[in-house]
């Protein structure tokens, strides 16, 4: 195949940290308020104005309280599961990586007993949503950052359940349609849809969340960390900019920025209308082709934010994992040389295939521009592997 001139005017195209919003530059950040206490006036301003826009931002209901939290989405989720649970059975749905990591952290780590787990044979696939059982407190990813695999709505959750329902939503908050009223606790993270900086987590709480860390209290020791709520008093504190440890204004500035671009442009809808134009563009050209497939089975359940892809052709299907994984990391590494596109190998523990960030920082030109470097690139491997 003849070698693609054009490329991507902005090549990023990682998974977290994601490329940063069309246009930006270190003179977004001239307004952080550095080198004072995160709990000076103006800095706890600074961290309760992220607040406010994320929530506003997201149409979160009007009583769901927003917090900063520490260690990114991770620290997030797990402050949830070790705050939350335990008062009653869980079931946990795992389709890809990070959610089998809170199955097993629920499982191994709280060592709780009366866990239902809802899993799958292979990547690709959601398990059966309809035997999840919402009597129980239900802990789920809302998009499968590793498999390119999410949930196609929130029809399957019921507004009558009895547990609580506990969203990793890191990957799909900003460019997803999700409708937060079936939502009890939702967890995100700065450096995915928004573009921003890692290490701070975001979470949302329902009423019926708040009033579970009112009324119970864990058996195990919690980290401070992890502290929503002491015997049972609730934290309200960290929902209004005081956050449990020191964070960074300099990525806090970073995260007004996205957040004031994000308004600028439209807010949610054309987030997600920017998001779902990555993913169309990627559809379109996966149709023409017989070599090439979403990693995903099923089309309603296609991500638009971590569009994930695997190779189909019979002189790659003839080569063993080991190969597979080497063939496509030589495919990722020439597009690299070329600046022509990074970051886009499939997580490590996923099948070999691409994996390319869809999110609303992302322009679909660059992934238009992107796409042929792919086809030569894997081609020209392809060769050698004969």
């Amino acid at each position: 195949m003849q070698k693609p001139e054009v490329k991507p005017n902005h090549p990023f195209f990682s998974s977290g940290p994601c490329s940063k919003r069309p246009g930006w530059n270190l003179d977004a950040l001239n307004n952080a308020f550095l080198g004072r206490s995160h709990r000076a006036k103006n800095g706890k301003a600074k961290l309760n104005e992220v607040i406010v826009k994320s929530k506003e931002l997201l149409e979160l209901p009007e009583d769901y309280l927003v917090g900063i939290v520490p260690a990114s989405d991770t620290g997030a989720i797990e402050m949830a599961m070790w705050s939350l649970l335990g008062q009653r059975g869980v079931d946990v749905c795992g389709w890809e990586s990070f959610g089998l990591t809170w199955v097993k952290d629920i499982t191994k780590q709280l060592k709780l007993n009366d866990v239902t787990i809802h899993d799958i044979k292979d990547y690709g696939e959601l398990p059966d949503l309809s035997k999840v059982n919402f009597d129980n407190d239900v802990v789920f990813t809302w998009n499968g950052t590793t498999s390119g695999v999410c949930v196609p709505n929130a029809n399957w959750i019921p507004n009558d359940r009895k547990g609580l329902a506990i969203c990793d939503a890191t990957s799909a908050v900003f460019a997803m349609d999700m409708d937060f009223t079936k939502l009890d606790v939702v967890t995100w993270s700065w450096q995915k849809v928004l573009g921003g900086e890692a290490a701070h987590g975001m979470i949302a709480l329902s009423p019926r969340a708040v009033e579970r860390l009112e009324t119970f209290e864990p058996s195990w020791p919690m980290p401070k960390i992890f502290q929503l709520a002491k015997n049972k008093k609730f934290d309200k504190g960290i929902f209004e900019g005081a956050t449990i440890n020191t964070p960074s204004l300099l990525a806090a500035e970073d995260a007004l920025d996205a957040l004031n671009w994000c308004i600028s442009i439209g807010g949610q809808k054309e987030l997600i209308n920017r998001s779902k134009k990555n993913l169309q563009s990627v559809k379109d050209w996966i149709e023409d082709r017989d070599w090439v497939d979403f990693l995903a089975k099923d089309p309603n359940t296609y991500s638009s934010t971590s569009i994930c892809f695997k190779f189909t052709h019979p002189d790659f299907e003839k080569l063993d994992d080991e190969n597979k994984k080497k063939l496509v990391k030589e495919v990722c590494s020439t597009i690299e040389k070329e600046d022509a596109g990074y970051d886009i190998n499939a997580y490590k523990d996923a099948p070999a295939g691409i994996r390319i960030w869809g999110g609303a920082t992302v322009e679909s030109s660059d992934i238009d521009k992107l796409l042929p470097w792919i086809e030569w690139a894997f081609f020209e491997t392809l060769e050698r592997y004969k």
